[in-house]
Formats: structure tokens, sequence, C-alpha cells
């Protein structure tokens, strides 16, 4: 397979990764940049501070829609790439075509969902009387546009998949930017607030929905949308959703990670600790989401060959994911454990939001050093079509562990918010090691198995 005047199957491959992974990486790290952008913007409103503690308590919303762009995204794109491994386009655009249909099908139901239920639903994910207002508006706002979303972030890995890293990295790039600028406009020009910011995300969401349509539905893709494959095979749909339940639960459980820690930070810390929590929020995705492009750019790498039963290019290619990953993550521990600082002044100058936030800081990422070896291991297996045990690596740090140790520890010890806080470090360190370790028992055992068809 060739694209960009490159060939997966046989150039270079740590040459192809980094032609793929930047353009992705860059293209997360925009994703970053455009959220880290419209929180900033947040926090210097009147009253920033409740402000920001609305959209972290709209915030789980916001991340399992998101995980339905995963369950399908992710579960189609890797399907789709075996299939252009073993010369079946036409196969693999039956694939595209019914992820297609079925992220327009999901968007109405959640839309209609979320909507009816939205009070209920902020209330119980933590918020106080201060600011579910503010978390009312913005999330309003943001389902509206919840097609755009799936569409935007659902469909991308398609184009990433056959090797148009930099189309894939423009859809973000182009949302971004228009976020970026309509942000101060329509919150301080217009004055519309917390609506102007959720707005601004809507239109950018719904312009980068455009560009991937014009793209998969134009000349200069390999695979295209077609007509006649748009009307869903539950078959097809089924072997999509089975490999993408494990990133759509790695993305939904990160909602209950979310809800738990705002109930128990309101809890022993208020207003300003679930304001705190959403600035530390905005920093895990400047952690995960760069590496999450790396997996992304390995991804197109690994399928292919894989497929192609070019096993050694596989290992390479897993090799350096790994590599980078950890290195990534060890750095930005060590900056975020010695100048917390530097990172929260980016969303808020306010004193006692820097005090609690710092001091969380130092708390919450102690571990997060060997994230990088635990995101790339898990992203690998489900690149191999290791669903299940991938899932259940995923459920292991997150489900198994962090979630009930945000509950029990603060038993345990006089500093209750601390003890919400530790759950983080102790949750990454075990499930890491534990999820490198199962990685390298049954890595040898999946390719082995790599002769027999993928698909059948």
């Amino acid at each position: 397979m060739s694209a960009k005047n490159f060939d997966l199957g046989k150039d270079n491959v740590g040459k192809l990764l980094v032609k793929l992974a930047v353009p992705a990486s860059i293209a997360q790290l925009v994703n970053v940049l455009y959220n880290i952008i419209d929180r900033m913007f947040i926090g210097r409103m009147p009253n920033g501070d409740l402000a920001m503690a609305g959209v972290g308590v709209a915030f789980p919303i916001i991340i399992l829609v998101s995980a339905f762009s995963a369950l399908i995204g992710y579960g189609g794109a890797p399907l789709v790439a075996i299939k252009m491994g073993e010369k079946d386009n036409d196969g693999a655009e039956n694939l595209m075509s019914n992820s297609f249909s079925v992220l327009i099908i999901l968007a109405v139901i959640l839309i209609v969902g979320f909507l009816m239920f939205k009070i209920p639903i902020l209330k119980a994910f933590g918020a106080s009387d201060n600011i579910i207002a503010y978390a009312d508006d913005y999330i309003t706002i943001y389902l509206a546009g919840t097609i755009f979303v799936l569409i935007a972030v659902g469909m991308n890995p398609f184009i990433n998949t056959q090797g148009f890293a930099r189309t894939g990295m423009y859809t973000v790039l182009i949302g971004a930017i228009t976020n970026i600028v309509l942000d101060p406009i329509l919150i301080f020009g217009f004055s519309l607030g917390i609506k102007g910011a959720a707005l601004a995300t809507v239109i950018s969401q719904g312009v980068s929905a455009i560009w991937v349509l014009f793209f998969l539905f134009g000349k200069k893709s390999t695979l295209k949308i077609r007509k006649k494959y748009l009307v869903p095979d539950f078959k097809l749909v089924g072997k999509i959703m089975a490999l993408g339940v494990s990133p759509f639960i790695m993305q939904a459980t990160e909602s209950l990670v979310l809800i738990s820690l705002n109930t128990q930070l309101m809890k022993f810390g208020g207003d300003l600790a679930v304001s705190a929590m959403t600035i530390m929020s905005s920093i895990m995705q400047i952690i995960t989401l760069p590496i999450i492009g790396l997996c992304q750019g390995g991804q197109p790498i690994v399928s292919y060959n894989f497929g192609a039963k070019s096993l050694e290019r596989v290992k390479k290619a897993f090799r350096l994911v790994l590599i980078t990953s950890l290195s990534f993550t060890t750095v930005i521990c060590g900056a975020l454990l010695i100048k917390p600082e530097m990172f929260v002044r980016i969303f808020n100058n306010d004193p006692a939001l820097m005090k609690i936030t710092c001091w969380s800081i130092r708390i919450y990422f102690a571990g997060i050093f060997i994230f990088g070896g635990q995101m790339a291991c898990q992203q690998t297996f489900l690149i191999l079509g290791q669903a299940k045990i991938s899932l259940i690596l995923a459920l292991l740090r997150k489900v198994i562990l962090l979630v009930p140790l945000i509950f029990i520890i603060p038993n345990f010890i006089d500093d209750k918010l601390k003890g919400v806080l530790l759950a983080e470090p102790i949750a990454d360190i075990f499930a890491a090691t534990t999820t490198i370790i199962v990685f390298s028992i049954f890595y040898k055992k999946t390719l082995s198995g790599a002769d027999e068809k993928v698909l059948e």
C-alpha cells in the first residue's frame, strides 16, 4: 500500500513511523491546545474558577460522546488496514462506509438521551448549586453539535489508516484554529461567556467534520465512502464494535473516573478542588493524547504488516512506539513534579486555585512516568486484533483499581483530599507494571497466530 510517496510494507520502519506518527501526534497536541485555549479563556472570565468547575462536571459527558467515536473509529480503522494488507480494498470500503452510518445513528441517540436528562446527570456528576448553571449552559450547546464530533473524531482514523497522516492532522488543525479564533470573539466580543466557549467548540468541530467528509467522499482518498455500503451490515458492525469496545471502555471509564473524582473532591475540597481537577484533567490530556497520536502513527504500519504477515516489521514498529512513549511520559513527569506552577498558570492565576492545584499535581501525577509503557502495550494489543486482552488491561487501571481506591484510601488517612489524589499514582504504577508483564507473555503468542486468517 502506498500513500503520499511511501510504502507501508517496504519502507524503513523508523522513517515510516516518523512520517506517520509526527503528524498524528501534532494533530493530538493541537487537539489538546484548543481544549487548553478553551479553558484559558473560561478561566479568565468573571467567576472563572466557578466556570472552570462547571466545565469540569460537564466534561464526563463530553468524554462519553468521544468514547462512541472511539468505539467505531478505533474499532473500524485497524480492520480496514488489515483488509488493505490483504489487498481487499472493496472489503475495506464496506467496513468504512458501515462505520460512517453507525456514527450518524449513534449521534442522534446521544443527542436525545443526554438532553432529556442533562440536569439530573450533572448533579449526579458533582455539580453544586454554584456551578450547575455554568455546566448546563456549556453542555446544552455542546450536545447540539454531537453529530459533528462523532464524524470528525470517529472518521478521522480512517484517513490516518490509509497513510494520509497529514490530511488527518489537518482535520484537527483546521478545527483548532477555528476554535482559537472564535473563542475570544464569542466569549468576550459578543459577551456570551461560557455559552460562547461551547459554541466555538461546536462550530470548529463542524468545520473539521466537513473536511473529513470532503476527503473521504473525494478523489484523493484511496478508499471512499460508498453509497452501496451505507445500509449497516450487522455482522460487520459487530466486528467493528467488538474491536472498538476496548478503546470505548478506555474512554468511557475515564468519564467514570472523573465522576468519582469530582464527587469526592467536592465532598472534601469543595468547588476549588473540582476546579483544580479540571486543570489536571487538561494536563492529563497533554500527556495521553500525543501518545495516542504516536500509536495512531504506528497503527497503519503494524496492522498492514500483520495482515501481510511481515512480523519482523511489526516487532520493530512496536519497539519504537514503546521506547518513545516511555521516554515522553518520564520527561513530562519530571517537569510536573519540579515546576507544576508552569502548567497551572496556563489556565488561571488565582492564588488560592494556584496553591491547591500545584499541591495536587505533585501527588496526582507521581506515577505517570510509567504510563507510556501501559498505553503502548495496550494499544498494540488492540491494533493486532486482541481486543479482549486490551479491554481487560483498560479495566484493570480504571475500574478495578482507580475508582475503588478513590473511595477507599480517604478512609485510612487523616488528609481526605490527599487520599483521593493518591489513588491515581497507585493505580498507574500497579496497572502499568501488570500490563507490561502480560504483554511480554502474550506478545509472541499473538504474533505466532498471524498465519491464521484474521478476518473470516
